[in-house]
């Protein structure tokens, strides 16, 4: 590395010398073209390195680069305890704050509304592009340790910031990436000072990767007057493909559940890829990866059981974390499912799960990074979805999207904390718990285990379930306005519990409530007003044996 560092140095020191004594535009293009061939070369040598380092660590571990030694993972505990993680969709896109995090892709989409705003606003993109943002992208207000203490306040137990969206700006110091945040706008390290915040704290510290979907994200800047076209900007904006296969028209929508229909990457964008992804593993040893959707492209394949054997074998090594597991998520059919762990993306299952699963949100509704006049859930319905993924044997990992200069939006804050305040009261329905052999009961269902199903108004006859250190929990999503709530899974005789029902507790209330076990059901006679609560949990003993309670 030294040696090539020299060598380009060299390259660089003659070319500016013979710029200053020819002055023209002629020397000008042989300096960016002796510059930007450098570059190249010194890239496509990383990238060979790293990838060689994956191969000779996907070779040495427990875990073999194919399926089958691949199935052999397991979920680590950890994360089954954790139930709750942050996300944190931030960058370049943070700037225009218009639309929704896809601005850099949607404004060379010619007739699309960020294009319209971004000429109204920018000029035409063959003077400002999306390059042109990096420089006002400053971040001079963030600071990873308030960050972290505002989500540690609100429950999360796992932190996961982005660190590459499909932009192809690096949030971290890449030595792969030159167009990245350490070299360019914040000039810092994000993805390294969240990572030194978070174990800090004693959380867990992940990352995502959403760089498959590069090779056409910025596709549309081809097909106009638009600096996607200029050479010198190769390495932030291309490949720039048609998304496509050949034969079909560029502005068709593929079908996102067939990727086959997509145009497939070439070899030198899925090894750029693979080394990427791996420099994430090297440099944060993160305790949890996200991958996005288009890594289901069949060219994929190959790589990521590379990529899952040099991640999980390198954890091994490290005996990371204290029962030495991290967790890797795909989407739909990506890995086999016993591979990794399954993500449904603003989505929920309809059923509980035997494998862990998880589902990711965010607080805001329109756009995963921040935009300008957003809509917010709250923290209602924020409770609900992570008591109904939980019962079903999933993690919630709520998106928040932080303003460019560094700042987390009021609505978000507010958000947060007043999740935190339900899950210091309540938190010992969720925090370590297993599902029930049932999920739960009540009217509101998911139609089928689909993307887009997140958002659900719960009903008073809503009531889910959890289990933690012998003891049942019953949260209801609602409070009943005839003062009796009514269980009718937990019926005298129902198989469900080693025996009758001895005790029921209202969480966060000092008063002793009045029930019974009838033949319908579990009725519970409800305090005069309901506490301050988005959703109520009660704790549920059983009869075992001569105790009230089962053992754990």
């Amino acid at each position: 590395m030294q040696r090539r560092a020299f060598l380009w140095y060299f390259g660089a020191v003659n070319c500016i010398r013979f710029l200053r004594r020819f002055r023209s535009s002629v020397a000008w293009a042989i300096l960016f073209a002796a510059l930007r061939a450098s570059l190249a070369a010194q890239t496509a040598d990383a990238v060979q390195e790293q990838i060689a380092r994956v191969d000779a660590g996907a070779r040495s571990g427990p875990f073999a680069p194919n399926w089958d030694s691949l199935g052999a993972y397991r979920v680590p505990d950890w994360y089954r305890d954790a139930k709750f993680g942050i996300f944190i969709h931030w960058g370049v896109f943070s700037v225009p704050a218009f639309g929704n995090e896809w601005y850099p892709r949607n404004m060379y989409q010619q007739g699309s509304a960020e294009f319209k705003h971004h000429i109204a606003t920018y000029g035409p993109q063959s003077k400002f592009g999306y390059k042109d943002f990096i420089p006002l992208f400053r971040a001079e207000h963030f600071d990873a340790d308030a960050w972290i203490d505002l989500f540690a306040r609100a429950g999360a137990r796992y932190i996961v910031p982005v660190a590459e969206h499909c932009d192809g700006f690096a949030m971290y110091d890449s030595a792969i990436d030159p167009w990245n945040a350490a070299k360019m706008g914040p000039h810092r390290d994000i993805v390294g000072a969240l990572e030194t915040a978070t174990r800090k704290r004693g959380l867990h510290f992940g990352v995502s990767s959403h760089r498959a979907e590069h090779w056409w994200w910025y596709d549309g800047g081809m097909q106009f007057d638009s600096d996607v076209r200029d050479p010198r900007y190769a390495v932030l904006y291309g490949p720039a493909q048609p998304r496509t296969l050949p034969g079909q028209a560029a502005r068709r929508e593929p079908d996102p559940n067939h990727l086959e229909t997509w145009l497939a990457p070439n070899t030198a964008f899925t090894d750029d890829w693979l080394a990427r992804s791996a420099e994430l593993v090297d440099k944060y040893h993160p305790d949890f990866l996200y991958f996005d959707w288009w890594i289901g492209q069949p060219a994929f394949q190959p790589y990521l059981q590379r990529f899952a054997a040099y991640y999980y074998n390198q954890a091994a090594a490290r005996k990371q974390g204290p029962d030495q597991g991290v967790v890797l998520t795909y989407k739909m059919n990506d890995f086999p499912e016993n591979a990794a762990t399954l993500d449904v993306e603003r989505g929920k299952l309809d059923l509980v799960r035997l494998l862990p699963w998880q589902t990711d949100t965010s607080v805001s509704i329109h756009s995963w990074g921040y935009v300008n006049n957003d809509e917010y859930r709250d923290a209602k319905s924020l409770i609900g979805e992570l008591v109904d993924v939980v019962s079903k044997n999933g993690n919630l990992l709520l998106n928040v999207g932080p303003k460019s200069d560094g700042t987390i939006p009021g609505e978000a804050r507010a958000i947060l904390l007043e999740m935190g305040a339900w899950l210091k009261t309540n938190g010992e329905a969720i925090y370590g718990s297993r599902p029930f052999l049932v999920f739960g009961e009540g009217p509101t269902k998911v139609a089928s285990s689909a993307l887009d199903t997140d958002i659900q108004k719960f009903t008073a006859q809503d009531i889910r379930f959890t289990t933690n250190n012998g003891a049942l929990y019953a949260i209801a999503l609602g409070w009943p306005a005839d003062g009796e709530l009514q269980i009718h899974t937990l019926y005298r005789t129902a198989p469900y519990l080693p025996g009758p029902a001895c005790s029921v507790e209202l969480l966060g209330t000092p008063s002793a409530l009045k029930w019974t076990q009838e033949e319908d059901g579990l009725h519970i006679q409800l305090p005069p007003a309901p506490p301050d609560e988005p959703a109520f949990v009660f704790r549920i003993l059983a009869q075992h044996g001569a105790a009230c309670g089962n053992a754990k």
